[in-house]
């Protein structure tokens, strides 16, 4: 994180009936763990659909589709002890390569090199607040656009 700096952002969560994609990550300073949807930064001159598409070819070597636009959030946290500002924008869609999409868990890699782990999991857990997802009004837009409710 950048301070002072608001990151454009853009995530998608990959929706297949009650399950979203989310990556795994945990701050050191709060000793916690959240989970995000994949994504990444929007460049400058980069449409937020670019972006994502640019970022799943980087991270995750594979191409994606019929994206659908959910909304989008700021975001401001706190990790590692630093602020951090987000817009974020939401996004659905599905992969191309249909192994992608009925695949658990897999591996993407960041563009320092360093690998982390995907995983589908129930929206429930995030519900329950047995898992905490990022970023945090992201079920509430969950809820605005009727994504697997129960």
């Amino acid at each position: 994180m950048r301070e002072g700096i608001i990151r454009p952002l853009v995530i998608c969560v990959f929706q297949q009936e009650d399950t979203i994609l989310v990556a795994e990550g945990y701050d050191p300073l709060k000793e916690d763990y959240f989970y995000r949807p994949i994504g990444g930064g929007i460049e400058f001159g980069e449409s937020s659909e670019e972006a994502l598409i640019r970022e799943m070819k980087e991270e995750l070597d594979t191409s994606i589709t019929d994206l659908a636009y959910l909304g989008t959030l700021e975001n401001i946290f706190s990790f590692n002890g630093n602020i951090g500002h987000e817009i974020v924008r939401v996004y659905d869609a599905s992969f191309t390569d249909n192994s992608f999409n009925k695949a658990s868990t897999f591996e993407g890699i960041e563009d320092n090199g360093e690998l982390f782990k995907v995983m589908r999991l129930p929206i429930q857990t995030f519900r329950s607040g047995e898992l905490r997802l990022v970023p945090e009004n992201l079920l509430k837009l969950f809820e605005v656009n009727d994504i697997a409710r129960k």
